[in-house]
């Protein structure tokens, strides 16, 4: 098995003068969760369709476990699950019903996989249930289920916890994770970043469609170290610290935030300048914190 599930190259998407995705590369690793995050309109959902063969891409290549998607779209999908949005069920079916009718496209698949899936995304208790009365994270549920009905090595979630409780976040968290560990590749669109920081291995953050940052996610983190120092005298202080390139300094009172710069580099700064701090924080940084660096968002 290849140790790379999806492989962009240059993947290019206009629609007359507008472009939607701009020449992007993106591995993702077979086998791990990866988060695909950006704000409204950055190019998620087109290229998700790229993935799927549902819009052809203006330039650049798409290999998806292997094969190129454009010339073997249907070799590629038998082998991939997608959840996009809220999924429709027959609602006076219960789950296994309509997983049934589903399982009819996929001659492969009998009642012992319809009754491991509904296990998988944790239905079994409410395998029998019409699916009229779930609640809307067991119908998200409900729906990785049936993407997960023909065994598939490589799923794709566009969204799949948007509207749903604490607990039902919680709850697709789980599956996702129980997917990583049998060896199923996630990728996972969300605007969710909490979500995203506690389940992905790695993320791509997406802007005006190009990729602005593709790593770990701890790696990541840590590219954008932030401090909360206290001063007697924050005007110094601050005059000396603006000397450090590519530095973010937020003041409060007598007290600075300080974003884009090391530990040591702020210290050794402030002591060249004879300025002394009276605290000193660093702080720890969120997925949220870089997202809006990353997109600008204020």
């Amino acid at each position: 098995m290849s140790d790379i599930a999806i492989e962009i190259r240059g993947l290019r998407k206009t629609f007359g003068d507008f472009t939607a995705v701009a020449d992007i590369d993106l591995p993702v690793l077979t086998g791990e969760v990866f988060g695909f995050l950006g704000p409204n309109g950055a190019g998620k959902t087109t290229t998700i369709g790229m993935l799927l063969g549902l819009i052809h891409p203006t330039a650049g290549t798409i290999k998806v476990l292997g094969k190129t998607v454009t010339p073997h779209k249907t070799q590629v999908l038998k082998r991939v699950g997608a959840l996009m949005g809220a999924p429709a069920f027959v609602p006076y079916l219960s789950a296994e019903k309509n997983l049934k009718l589903v399982a009819k496209l996929y001659p492969q698949v009998d009642q012992k996989r319809i009754n491991a899936v509904i296990e998988l995304v944790n239905l079994d208790h409410a395998g029998k249930r019409k699916a009229a009365k779930f609640s809307k994270g067991m119908k998200q549920r409900l729906g990785l289920a049936a993407a997960l009905l023909h065994k598939p090595d490589l799923v794709i979630l566009d969204e799949p916890s948007s509207g749903l409780d604490p607990n039902g976040q919680r709850e697709f968290r789980t599956v996702i994770r129980r997917l990583a560990d049998q060896g199923v590749t996630v990728f996972l669109s969300s605007h969710g970043l909490a979500e995203v920081e506690a389940i992905c291995d790695r993320v791509a953050v997406l802007n005006a469609g190009k990729i602005v940052a593709l790593d770990a996610v701890a790696t990541l983190l840590a590219t954008d170290p932030a401090v909360d120092m206290r001063f007697a005298d924050v005007v110094s202080a601050e005059k000396a610290l603006s000397t450090l390139p590519n530095v973010s300094i937020t003041i409060n009172d007598n007290n600075l935030n300080i974003r884009g710069a090391s530990s040591e580099a702020i210290l050794s700064t402030l002591f060249a300048h004879a300025v002394v701090p009276t605290t000193f924080t660093p702080l720890t940084n969120k997925l949220e914190d870089l997202f809006a660096s990353l997109t600008h968002a204020v």
